[in-house]
């Protein structure tokens, strides 16, 4: 490290730093200085009032989390009793995987243009009444259906809880903090996630895994449709929204570019998840990733010729999201975290369960140094975030999550999860950990405030599809190599799809050392607004 004297000033980590703002934006005022103030109807709200709901958002991550780690432990007994194949149970993740990424452009923007509680709550409920159907279907097709809709739910929950949480909390440092707690809930999530899905899966059976979701989904909509305000806007009730403003709005939404993307991935991930079983020459396999290729590029071809205001996807000048000094590259390695949680506990979930005959509750038990680890790497990485810049914290995370799934291809029997498997797990998840605790507020610090919604959007999006993609990829491969290398029993499918993993995490973080300017950081996150964000990433951020 080069001594302090030519370290960049710190990030004032707070996305209410000054910047200019889109000048229709209904649901945001400027101040004299150029700041965004919030709607005063969340602000002035009491503390124990705030408290509340704060805590209602921070069940809704929880809620998304639960929803993918508990099916981890629910998968076996669902796939017995459904008659689905190991290798198409994958899509009772990959489903809410998609539909979160692909709605999550559009989710950020409504939260934005219409009424961020309405958009709240349309979204637990819909969570809720599809976990509800789901508990009662008995059939692959239907329930995969309803898991879909699901991560549709979950998609509107996030970016509005967010919207919310920033308006509610305008004070830099007391935001700071509320955000902190909020993506915190979804570490606690993965945790216990495991233990409850286990539970019910050993004590009563599995669609109470669903149940329980829509239980908690309806206990959150109560308390959000209760206690949060109707009137979030200052405008609202001063005049009536003439129908042209009302088109115009709604045109910005972009939903056709939307659905475009959403079709992308859903390609994609079939195309991917069916080459296993059907080869990878059939046309069944290659005439969806063509397909899949062309509504890319005409995607991008779309969003750049839009206006800014109505795409879903800011490419173009201004603000140029895409040629922000080092966003790409963080953007293309955050699929790296979540990409890696998902595929290490779908690779041995299944195997411990139905080849070593572990219960669902003995098989969450041997994942908690993976959802457990967690919690004490993401303050490590908060003190190192403080001392040093941004790229060789991330470099520390990339080392760590190569060092840790390395040494799992060798965790093929029961006396090798304590020297194996148990270090594997606790390594690689705080390098994880570490990984997408830096990227959160790389990402943030390298562009502009009036920007931030979609930005996240964009972010959590790469996350979700991160997930998706690996698991039917690794799961791919996996059955791949296990018809001729001893079947579904076998660890060698397995091995084959963790070696994957440490050749992706590998390449990446090569990518990462080649391409990324070693101009972030470090992180105050109680530095005051206005203070300088970063040496050249400053530059990005002020040049609207």
């Amino acid at each position: 490290m080069a001594s302090d004297s030519l370290q960049p000033p710190p990030i004032a980590y707070s996305p209410a730093t000054p910047g200019k703002l889109e000048e229709d934006d209904s649901s945001l005022s400027v101040r004299s200085d150029g700041q965004a103030s919030p709607p005063d109807v969340l602000a002035v709200l009491p503390a124990g009032r705030k408290a509340l709901l704060l805590s209602m958002f921070c069940f809704a991550l929880f809620l998304d989390s639960f929803n993918n780690s508990s099916l981890f432990v629910a998968i076996p007994p669902i796939a017995a009793q459904l008659d689905i194949p190991n290798s198409q149970s994958v899509w009772l993740l990959s489903s809410y995987q998609l539909t979160f990424a692909a709605l999550l452009l559009i989710s950020g923007r409504v939260s934005d243009i219409y009424s961020a509680k309405w958009v709240f709550v349309i979204g637990i409920v819909i969570m809720g009444v599809f976990s509800l159907v789901g508990g009662f279907m008995r059939h692959e097709i239907p329930l995969i259906v309803c898991r879909a809709l699901m991560g549709a739910g979950a998609a509107l929950t996030i970016p509005s809880a967010l919207h919310l949480i920033v308006h509610m909390y305008p004070d830099p440092a007391e935001q700071a903090k509320a955000i902190a707690m909020f993506g915190g809930m979804g570490g606690i999530g993965i945790a216990l996630g495991l233990i409850i899905g286990a539970l019910l899966v050993t004590y009563t059976s599995w669609p109470w895994v669903f149940y329980f979701s829509a239980i908690i989904s309806g206990f959150i909509a109560f308390w959000i449709v209760l206690f949060v305000p109707n009137s979030l806007r200052p405008s609202d009730g001063m005049h009536a929204e003439s129908r042209v403003s009302k088109m115009l709005k709604f045109k910005r939404l972009d939903l056709f570019g939307v659905v475009l993307f959403a079709a992308v991935l859903i390609l994609f991930i079939f195309a991917v998840t069916s080459g296993a079983n059907d080869g990878w020459k059939s046309a069944r396999v290659i005439a969806p990733l063509i397909i899949s290729a062309v509504l890319f590029a005409f995607f991008f071809i779309w969003e750049s010729r839009l206006p800014e205001d109505y795409a879903a996807l800011l490419l173009h000048s201004p603000p140029k999201m895409w040629k922000y000094e080092n966003f790409t590259i963080l953007i293309a390695i955050s699929v790296v975290p979540c990409m890696w949680w998902a595929a290490i506990m779908l690779l041995f979930s299944w195997y411990w369960e139905t080849v070593y005959g572990w219960s669902a509750i003995i098989t969450a038990l041997h994942f908690l140094p993976i959802a457990l680890g967690i919690f004490p790497a993401v303050p490590v990485a908060a003190t190192l975030q403080s001392k040093m810049r941004l790229k060789w914290v991330l470099l520390i995370g990339f080392v760590l999550i190569t060092a840790g799934t390395i040494l799992l291809p060798f965790a093929n029997s029961k006396e090798h999860y304590w020297p194996l498997a148990f270090p594997g797990f606790l390594i690689g998840t705080a390098g994880a950990a570490m990984l997408y605790a830096t990227l959160n507020i790389a990402v943030l610090a390298i562009t502009p405030p009036a920007v931030s919604g979609i930005v996240s959007a964009v972010f959590n999006s790469a996350l979700q599809t991160g997930v998706a993609t690996g698991v039917a990829i690794v799961t791919s491969i996996q059955t791949s190599v296990q018809i001729s290398h001893g079947g579904p029993e076998a660890f060698t499918g397995r091995a084959a799809g963790l070696w994957f993993l440490v050749a992706f995490i590998g390449t990446m973080m090569l990518l990462f050392l080649v391409l990324m300017k070693d101009t972030i950081g470090p992180v105050d996150p109680n530095a005051p607004p206005g203070t300088a964000n970063a040496s050249d990433s400053g530059k990005a951020r002020d040049s609207r």
